[in-house]
């Protein structure tokens, strides 16, 4: 490695130097849209072991009984977009980064159903638009606290204030919709359950890990974009 290589390293090491606006920085924008799309279409199957409420009441039992163990055992299917969103903010920047959803957001609208139930104008109806909606402001206010170091404790308040960013507001155009509609509240709940119970747990943990992979893959690009 030459000292100028190295040189250049160390100063987005340390000093965190955004991305400049360049033909490489157009395409990576124009690459992290895509993989949103990705992300939307994709979905990872997997098992984990989890502690039921009353898992006292199977103390007695056989634990290798697959019925038994079945009351251990979550199967989650799980749609990475949020972590996806995460990985972009911590590689390009909160105003690349809002540049990289908003490029996907007017494409679902006005070009090509990008969307997980298609796209169009009419998308502003669907119960779930707002969390694709709080891509922004999750991105701008996670952005904002990554100014200082992609640091894993700024990773960690970042992961923390976007997904919530996310989910709350995700949260509040739903039942916004739901009321212009006049659905019922066993409805609603359902569909609060589904988008943000337990996969906040989740989006938390997978987004933090996206951080991180951002970061390492910023260091490996920087020389090629910075």
């Amino acid at each position: 490695m030459t000292k100028r290589i190295e040189k250049q390293l160390n100063k987005f090491r340390y000093q965190n130097q955004p991305l400049n606006l360049n033909l490489g920085v157009l395409i990576l924008i124009g690459i992290c849209s895509f993989l949103i799309v990705i992300a939307t279409f994709t979905q990872f199957d997997f098992n984990h072991f989890i502690l039921p409420l009353n898992a006292f009441s199977y103390l007695g039992d056989d634990l290798k009984n697959p019925s038994v163990m079945a009351h251990f055992i979550k199967h989650y299917r799980y749609i990475p977009q949020i972590p996806v969103i995460m990985f972009i903010v911590a590689l390009l920047g909160r105003k690349f980064g809002i540049t990289s959803i908003l490029i996907y957001i007017l494409v679902g609208l006005f070009f090509a159903p990008v969307f997980a139930l298609g796209g169009g104008f009419k998308y502003f109806f669907q119960y779930g638009f707002g969390y694709i909606l709080a891509y922004v402001p999750a991105v701008f206010f996670a952005g904002s606290i990554l100014t200082s170091g992609l640091t894993y404790r700024n990773m960690a308040q970042a992961t923390l204030v976007g997904v919530l960013t996310i989910h709350i507001f995700g949260i509040l155009y739903m039942l916004f919709i739901a009321t212009l509609q006049r659905e019922n509240a066993s409805l609603i709940l359902g569909w609060i359950s589904a988008q943000s119970g337990a996969k906040i747990l989740y989006d938390l943990l997978f987004g933090f890990i996206a951080m991180v992979l951002a970061k390492y893959t910023k260091k490996a690009l920087w020389v090629a974009i910075g």
